[in-house]
């Protein structure tokens, strides 16, 4: 079978909540944050609470994520300037978050349109990864070319679906890669986990050209909304 992809722009959200908030204020954040799928120019949305915070440092400690997708870096700017988009930040995130960070990159999806939304109940793997200052694009080229290695590798029996790129967000906090592993479910990304020998023999490829490293598990809510696409 022949499969085609789709150029596909991905935007990650990461929320510090500050820990003093009523629940109820966190509800009606993601609630909203959620309800943007109306907009007409997102493919995919969903928003929730990070199940996994695996990073070393505490500088990283966030406690909720927006994953988006939109055809194009315009269809992403109007959704950051839209009405909508602009309440909810003003009215519903800022006020409760200490930290928020975002990451945006250009993906190629395999299979095409029907591969933008992430199924409810999926298990994610959200890596971000700083490189260290001065180096070229040989460098970075290698960093990609890694990530893309562990799908069709270690992680080929787990993974659904990989998106990785190049950040473009000047709100990434010098974060220069970002990447997504898409697995059926928990007991799948757990699977991937166990096997951190193989991963980490991946990795070791491009450990000294890093500065700093995110990784994140998230669970897609199973009250999700899709687009029509």
């Amino acid at each position: 079978m022949s499969s085609s992809s789709t150029q596909t722009i991905e935007h990650i959200v990461l929320f510090k909540v500050n820990e003093q908030t009523e629940p109820t204020k966190i509800n009606t954040m993601l609630n909203r944050l959620n309800n943007l799928i109306s907009l007409d120019q997102v493919l995919y949305l969903s928003a929730g609470p990070i199940f996994r915070n695996k990073s070393a440092s505490s500088l990283y400690n966030f406690t909720h994520l927006l994953h988006s997708r939109y055809k194009s870096k315009e269809d992403l700017n109007g959704y950051g300037v839209h009405p909508d988009h602009q309440s909810v930040v003003k009215e519903n995130v800022l006020p409760i978050c200490d930290d928020i960070m975002a990451v945006d990159w250009v993906s190629n999806l395999e299979n095409g349109p029907s591969s933008l939304v992430v199924k409810p109940g999926s298990a994610m793997k959200i890596t971000f990864l700083k490189l260290k200052e001065g180096l070229g694009e040989t460098e970075k080229g290698v960093v990609l070319d890694t990530i893309g290695g562990i799908k069709n590798g270690v992680g080929k029996d787990f993974i659904e679906q990989i998106s990785f790129g190049e950040n473009f967000s000047p709100r990434a906090k010098g974060f220069t890669i970002g990447s997504i592993d898409v697995c059926q479910g928990v007991e799948e990304l757990d699977k991937l986990d166990l096997n951190q020998d193989g991963v980490e023999k991946e990795k070791e490829k491009v450990r000294d050209l890093l500065d700093g490293v995110i990784v994140l598990d998230y669970v897609v809510p199973n009250s999700l909304s899709s687009a029509n696409l």
